[in-house]
């Protein structure tokens, strides 16, 4: 699916997304990522739910978004529980939904001006 939305608010924006890849600005990433206005973290390692560790998590907190969207990939899947729990400790909030939900959230509250994080993952 392709997104128009252009905004001048951040640098790095998701133009278009499929089961395979997301498009950031030009390039397509065919990898799992995290993106925000103004850092991408190319590539991530996880590529599914199953295989998130704390330690990958950690590296979205360090960033100190206000909201993340963790993007499950094509189907919506959920983490244990207890992974989630560094995220509520720090006060960020966070949303687990499909790839494409994720997108076209991140592309929203990017306009809006918010420090949102997308990690999406890519098998």
């Amino acid at each position: 699916m392709e997104l128009n939305l252009d905004t001048s608010e951040g640098h790095y924006q998701i133009r278009a997304y499929t089961k395979d890849f997301i498009q950031i600005n030009e390039q397509k990433i065919r990898h799992s990522l995290i993106v925000m206005p103004d850092k991408l973290i190319d590539p991530w390692s996880p590529h599914s739910i199953a295989d998130l560790t704390a330690k990958d998590l950690q590296k979205i907190i360090d960033l100190q978004p206000s909201i993340v969207l963790l993007g499950s990939g094509e189907k919506l899947a959920f983490p244990p529980p207890q992974l989630l729990n560094a995220f509520y400790q720090q006060k960020i909030g966070i949303e687990v939904m499909n790839n494409g939900a994720a997108c076209r959230t991140y592309t929203v509250l990017m306009s809006e001006g918010r420090k949102v994080a997308a990690a999406l993952l890519i098998a």
